[in-house]
């Protein structure tokens, strides 16, 4: 697996999609009800009926702000579980921050749109025996409730969340909460989006300035491919919320000609989209090769 940085602008904000490698995870699954021979097209599976799926951080920088939003999966990981998820990490977090230039003392802020363990994973390294944040010097934001959900998991919950993901970084006095919508810097703000879990959240880059508005999707739109609103993974805990709340963010974001930035499409990071009858289309954007000359 290889990777070069790429990035768009919105307004100041540079943008740049990273990676922390790819893992596969069932097909249906990740479709819920969408049948069979309409998903397979768009996302061929291995014989195991998996499908491959992206784990891309983005690295967003505005003059002194270095943001990493979300943080892909990390590598602590029994090998049992590396061959469950087909986790491929022969490009990491680190890596593709270091290719951006940066190291991981330079990143100022760290966002997580929820808890889940393929989003905060990386948070967490293992150093001299010890758990610590791999980013030591940025605040980290997560909601209230899944920083909640992560510690104390309940039983239908459990299976998504580990507490040795954001312990460390609690402990550390590096993590600050944040619950419903909420500025968590000027320019970036956070829209309580959930459904899929209970407190993922969208983040809006640029949305009260002039330029570009970008939007990191999170697992609300978790690829290019998902753009249908009814198109709902059966992880999503509630599919009548994440159904309504995935509606009005892809209306808003299709009308406003907002810079979609998509988590898990192996493809393409970036894409605009648009509204074509009673359908979405996308529309991918390549983005240009990242300026390694810091801002």
């Amino acid at each position: 697996m290889t990777y070069e940085p790429r990035s768009i602008r919105a307004g100041e904000w540079r943008i740049t999609a990273l990676s922390d490698g790819t893992m596969r995870l069932d097909g249906g699954s990740m479709w819920g009800v969408v049948p069979h021979n309409l998903w397979k097209k768009m996302t061929p599976p291995a014989e195991d009926m998996t499908i491959a799926l992206a784990l891309r951080p983005f690295l967003a920088e505005r003059g002194d702000d270095k943001i990493v939003v979300e943080v892909g999966i990390g590598d602590r990981w029994e090998q049992k579980w590396k061959d469950i998820y087909h986790i491929d990490r022969s490009v990491t977090l680190e890596k593709s921050v270091r290719a951006c230039g940066l190291a991981p003392e330079d990143i100022t802020h760290v966002i997580a749109s929820h808890c889940h363990f393929d989003h905060i994973g990386s948070m967490v390294v293992e150093r001299d025996g010890k758990l610590a944040p791999l980013f030591p010097k940025a605040r980290h934001f997560a909601p209230k409730i899944e920083v909640e959900m992560a510690k104390n998991p309940d039983h239908v919950r459990r299976a998504s969340y580990r507490p040795d993901d954001i312990v460390p970084v609690e402990e550390a006095g590096l993590l600050e909460t944040y619950e419903g919508d909420a500025e968590l810097l000027p320019g970036v703000r956070a829209y309580d989006a959930s459904g899929h879990s209970d407190g993922v959240s969208v983040i809006t880059f640029n949305e009260q300035e002039a330029g570009d508005t970008a939007i990191f999707w999170a697992d609300v739109v978790p690829t290019g491919h998902h753009i249908q609103p009814s198109f709902i993974m059966a992880y999503d805990i509630d599919v009548v919320r994440s159904f309504n709340n995935r509606s009005k963010w892809l209306e808003r974001a299709s009308a406003e000609g907002w810079i979609g930035l998509f988590y898990h499409d192996l493809e393409r990071p970036f894409g605009t989209i648009t509204r074509e009858g009673r359908r979405y289309e996308l529309h991918p954007i390549q983005g240009e090769a990242a300026d390694l000359t810091r801002s």
